[in-house]
């Protein structure tokens, strides 16, 4: 791999050398080795930190992975972070990637502010495993999927894991739009500027009221 060592380095965003983020990633993978020790990182960010929706956008906090580890939930660029983290702190590289999706699985709420099922900058982490890159997508927790009736999403740490692309019932859940590529850190700027320009009814300044899992439904 060129210039691996950029993909363990912390980062402001993927700041790996956080005391918080470095203690959960040794709990999350004591006692285990190998594929099992990535397997055990993703599951541990995509369930113990709840995905949310309603957040203040404009706050680097909200894409900082020790912020996303503090408060416990975070959406898809956080906890997309958050897992980068923790692998750079196992000695493991990583990046963030990102692309434009149509989503299905949101809330009536959530359409209405953003005026779009399209979500701009939806994010996974990019992981150097066994000399390949391997992408893994810890945004949505058990329980949120649960409520919705879609399976979480696996990983299994050798192939490619983006998204459930149907419910059980046959129904898709996401499609991917527009591949922006990976990076070294969260792009916060690149990523805010979208978000003013798209989503105007969702930047809001300080702590946003709701919760999107009290909302959540499968448009």
């Amino acid at each position: 791999m060129t210039d691996g060592t950029r993909y363990l380095a912390p980062g402001v965003y993927i700041d790996s050398d956080n005391p918080a983020v470095v203690a959960f990633a040794e709990r999350a993978t004591r006692a285990s080795h190998g594929i099992d020790r990535v397997i055990r990182l993703y599951q541990a960010v995509r369930d113990d930190i709840a995905y949310e929706a309603y957040l203040d956008f404009d706050d680097p906090s909200t894409y900082r992975a020790s912020a996303v580890l503090q408060a416990g939930k975070g959406f898809c660029v956080g906890k997309a972070a958050l897992l980068a983290a923790c692998a750079r702190a196992q000695g493991i590289p990583a990046r963030v990637g990102y692309a434009d999706v149509r989503n299905h699985m949101t809330s009536r709420r959530l359409y209405e502010r953003m005026k779009s099922d399209v979500f701009m900058w939806h994010s996974y982490t990019d992981l150097y495993i066994n000399n390949k890159w391997v992408k893994a997508t810890p945004a949505f927790d058990r329980k949120l999927c649960e409520r919705v009736g879609v399976q979480p999403l696996a990983f299994d740490g050798t192939s490619d894991s983006l998204f459930q692309p149907y419910s059980p019932s046959g129904r898709r859940h996401m499609e991917y739009l527009r591949d922006r590529g990976t990076f070294t850190d969260v792009p916060f700027d690149l990523i805010v500027a979208d978000f003013r320009r798209c989503y105007a009814g969702m930047q809001v300044s300080g702590p946003v009221q709701g919760s999107f899992a009290d909302e959540v439904e499968s448009r």
